[in-house]
């Protein structure tokens, strides 16, 4: 009996298929073989630049790696400002090797994807070091050297020595750029290599004049400190006054030129770039936004109560301060106004609940924080209390990041768990996220255009609490909010005719913190659909990480195991019956393992949790 062409055909893909189904089969071994080999250890083939990684654990690839790599300490860096010159060690300026991230990236590499593991097993794969610049060792550094650098313009050559004026050699007046400094050096450490940076040095030229009759009037402007003070007008809080010293002023003073017929005659001032510099460094003391006063809507009443009195905004005005302190200078005053200018707020103290278009609640919602640290409780208050009282004009923007400013432990804020990246550290400001989520929802539900949103990396357990108690509901996955000043941040607009006043209170006792909106409604409505966690992501296996500072034994749960998630929620919002506003939020959350810290020594590690 012939055989068909189909006959032929289907016996030939069977056995194909058999074929694969026995290639991937001894894949799949082999992956296998390789994880449980090198379970703890990085993958063979794994290469830093040239050096052989594969084999190694954590503390063996951190040993080989740390005295592999020695350009922090060994390299030469060339600093020269002018005939002055130091040679420095990239680590004296604040490189280092970051030993810990880079053995982690390369132990990571081949267990992301079965595909990446045999890549990496048969063909290799390098991976880079990871080097951190800290600029604040290398500023420290610069203001340093800037004590070898400075040196003040000697106009006309008067100086002052023990008390007494005299005259000297002109000398260049010269001043270290530290941020011009900072970013030249920046761009060496970005090569990796030794060179030479050129310092930025700000000079300014004297003139060689005869000062003799003007050594009395400098004697005179010399003989005590000159203060410099706010106008009695300005707005409080008041700043100053400011002392500069004879002996700073004289560093400040200069000569200027003028006709008097055929021959020159010269008048002592104080230098304008050289007084605009000292000028600049009182601006964070003297400058400061004008501020919207802030309210609490009365319920019953429906008026407003004053909470924060409107601040005028302030600037210096550096031309006009130079001139008016010259003026009093040569006026033989030893004191002189600075100029300022005003700005007015556009809500003053005296602003009505009409006046604004402020009428009635508009929006409100609650979340629950029930399990946080005092020190998480703490930042959630300081962070809410920013927004305690703030209104927005019809039309602006609100910025979360604006609005929090510095994220600080000299601004209140304490130390707590914060998400970055792909894992949960101790940093200042944990539980901002806590406001974030707060704010988010009711201006989702209140209907107003939301311009900026970011969800966090996994699910988070507060953000699922439906009251005081704990419980949970997980059709709130999705409706969170993160922000991480100044990177991430929180956008929405208020798209109404009418100002915005927002209040928050906090109740550590009841674990909540509810939002506020105060306006007047224009009719909006808002419906909403949720399909809730889809897709379930089991957690990976239980990381474990040596702690060296906890005692042997000693075993520590940092984090928790959470399955990952998708998430979509979609929101209408409708006037009328007409549509004016729609989203789409997709939310992939990641799977989250439990992760332990240990003290050196410990061998028995917990299980993973229940999921």
């Amino acid at each position: 009996m012939n055989k068909t062409p189909s006959s032929i055909f289907k016996k030939a893909l069977s056995a194909l298929l058999l074929g694969l189904g026995a290639v991937l089969a001894v894949a799949f071994a082999f992956i296998g073989l390789i994880l449980i080999l090198y379970s703890g250890r990085i993958l063979p083939g794994v290469t830093l630049n040239g050096i052989a990684l594969g084999g190694l654990n954590r503390s063996q690839a951190i040993q080989t790696v740390a005295a592999s790599y020695s350009f922090p300490q060994t390299g030469h860096i060339l600093l020269q400002a002018g005939e002055q010159s130091w040679m420095v060690s990239p680590a004296q300026i604040g490189v280092y090797l970051d030993t810990e991230t880079t053995v982690d990236q390369a132990l990571q590499i081949g267990r992301r994807h079965p595909l990446e593991l045999i890549q990496t097993a048969l063909f290799g794969k390098a991976t880079s070091p990871v080097f951190i610049y800290d600029q604040r060792v290398a500023l420290q550094y610069l203001e340093q050297l800037a004590s070898l650098i400075d040196q003040p313009v000697k106009e006309a050559s008067l100086s002052i020595e023990n008390a007494q004026v005299v005259v000297n050699q002109g000398q260049i007046g010269r001043v270290l750029d530290l941020s011009g400094s900072l970013q030249a050096l920046g761009q060496q450490i970005r090569a990796m290599q030794d060179g030479v940076v050129q310092l930025a040095v700000t000079e300014v030229a004297p003139k060689v004049l005869d000062v003799t009759q003007q050594g009395e009037q400098v004697k005179a402007i010399l003989s005590q400190p000159f203060t410099l003070n706010l106008p009695a007008a300005a707005n409080t809080p008041t700043a100053g006054p400011w002392v500069i010293q004879p002996n700073v002023l004289a560093g400040l003073l200069a000569f200027s030129e003028s006709k008097d017929g055929q021959a020159p005659a010269y008048t002592v001032e104080v230098s304008q770039p050289l007084m605009t510099a000292y000028l600049q460094t009182l601006e964070s003391q003297i400058d400061q936004e004008p501020q919207n006063a802030r309210f609490i809507f009365n319920d019953d009443t429906r008026q407003l109560d004053l909470k924060d009195h409107a601040v005028i905004g302030r600037q210096l005005d550096l031309n006009g301060s130079v001139s008016a302190i010259n003026e009093q200078l040569l006026s033989g005053s030893h004191s002189a106004e600075l100029a300022i200018t005003s700005t007015q707020p556009q809500v003053g103290d005296n602003a009505t609940a009409a006046d604004l278009g402020i009428t009635e609640l508009v929006g409100e919602y609650t979340t629950y924080f029930r399990g946080s640290s005092a020190e998480r409780v703490q930042n959630i208050t300081t962070a809410a209390d920013s927004f305690k009282g703030l209104l927005v004009a019809p039309g602006a923007t609100v910025s979360m990041a604006d609005v929090l400013g510095n994220i600080t432990l000299d601004n209140g804020y304490a130390e707590a768990a914060i998400i970055v990246g792909d894992q949960t550290i101790q940093g200042v400001g944990g539980g901002v996220c806590q406001v974030s989520t707060t704010l988010f929802r009711t201006v989702f539900f209140s209907g107003y255009p939301i311009l900026e949103r970011h969800a966090h990396a996994y699910r988070v357990g507060y953000y699922e609490q439906v009251n005081s108690s704990g419980a949970h509901n997980s059709q709130l996955a999705g409706l969170d909010a993160t922000v991480f000043v100044p990177l991430v941040d929180f956008k929405f607009k208020n798209d109404t005719p009418y100002w915005l006043l927002m209040e928050t209170y906090v109740s550590p006792s009841n674990y909540s913190l509810t939002w506020k909106f105060y306006s007047t409604s224009d009719g909006r409505q808002v419906t909403w659909d949720t399909t809730g966690p889809t897709d379930p992501v089991d957690p990976p296996d239980p990381k474990y990480v040596e702690n060296p500072e906890l005692p042997a034994g000693t075993v520590k749960q940092t984090d928790w195991a959470v399955q990952g998630a998708d998430v979509s929620v979609d929101r209408t919002v409708t006037r009328n019956g007409e549509v004016i506003d729609s989203d789409h939020f997709v939310t992939q959350y990641e799977p989250w393992p439990d992760i332990y810290e240990y003290g050196p020594g410990t061998e028995n590690m917990p299980p993973a949790s229940a999921n």
